[in-house]
């Protein structure tokens, strides 16, 4: 059914709207966001959706609140904002709408909810501090969106509805390419399980394409594979795989004797002409053709193995 009127709260706005906007505007193109919080807006009619506002959760009449007693929480306990019960209610309705092939959608679905919506809602509800994430804490996207409010003496009367809706086309971005970076994961998952199997016992995987791999890598029980060999725009790039979600630490290094070093330096330090570059930190080389890429992992290799047979002996 589409619905004729958005309603939210007026007043400063939050990223729990806000994100909640981005997905109800997309399913309800024509209809109006009405920032308000007269009781004769805030209530239940057949003509709107209420959200972040109206001291209800009905899905029936379309109420979506959570400040109110007896507030909704997940499965395990954590609250909803209003953007966490929109997405509940409505967001696989937005994954079609946008394009993306029905056996993907749960996935998808899944996926952003865990990564994107919930710290919203954690945030929003008091649950989670930005502080946490010290000296970052300003750059969280609660934190940017609400930076887009007009300064507290900023007489102009347009200026808050203004701002609401400049920092609506900011949200729409973020939620847009947050939504495609999953698709694309799951979309590369298939090749790069693809990829494992042509790679057998191999410690190098090798893919058509630069693309996510590690979550596919982990999947697969791959914990034999070091290193990532794939073309690039104009070369072939040699990349490690970190042994975890969070942090650098890799599964095994690129040679200490290559760190940082360009062209005919790595050449000759490498023994494999068309070696173009080795990152200092190690993590990543590049060659102008797969040959040479290919190369450099094989040595790679080589040299992590026996790396690990001395630390064992």
């Amino acid at each position: 059914m589409n619905q004729t009127f958005l309603v939210t709260h007026s007043g400063g706005f939050h990223a729990d709207e806000l994100l909640s906007s981005v997905i109800l505007t997309r399913l309800h193109p024509e209809a109006k966001i009405v920032r308000s919080r007269a009781p004769e807006w805030i209530a239940a009619g057949a003509d709107r959706i209420v959200y972040d506002v109206g001291g209800a959760y009905d899905a029936e009449t379309r109420i979506f609140d959570h400040h109110q007693r007896g507030a909704p929480v997940r499965d395990d306990g954590q609250p909803y904002s209003s953007f966490g019960l929109i997405w509940r209610h409505f967001g696989r309705d937005y994954l079609r709408a946008s394009g993306i092939p029905e056996t993907h959608v749960e996935a998808v679905h899944a996926a952003f909810d865990g990564s994107f919506v919930l710290p919203v809602d954690l945030v929003d509800n008091g649950a989670l501090s930005p502080s946490t994430a010290g000296v970052l804490a300003g750059l969280t996207l609660p934190a940017l969106l609400e930076t887009l409010k007009p300064v507290f003496d900023d007489a102009d009367p347009e200026a808050e509805t203004r701002s609401f809706y400049g920092a609506l086309a900011i949200a729409r971005s973020f939620v847009e390419a947050s939504i495609g970076k999953a698709a694309a994961k799951i979309r590369a998952e298939t090749l790069v399980m693809d990829a494992i199997a042509a790679a057998g016992q191999g410690h190098i995987l090798e893919l058509p394409i630069g693309m996510p791999f590690r979550s596919a890598v982990v999947k697969a029980g791959a914990d034999h594979l070091l290193f990532v060999v794939h073309p690039r725009d104009k070369d072939w790039c040699v990349t490690g795989i970190r042994r975890a979600d969070e942090g650098f630490e890799l599964r095994a290094d690129l040679p200490m004797a290559w760190a940082g070093l360009t062209n005919a330096d790595l050449e000759a330090a490498s023994g494999v002409m068309g070696a173009s570059f080795c990152h200092k930190g190690r993590f990543i080389a590049a060659a102008r053709t797969r040959k040479a890429a290919l190369a450099l992992a094989d040595i790679a290799v080589a040299e992590a193995l026996a790396e690990r047979a001395h630390a064992v002996a």
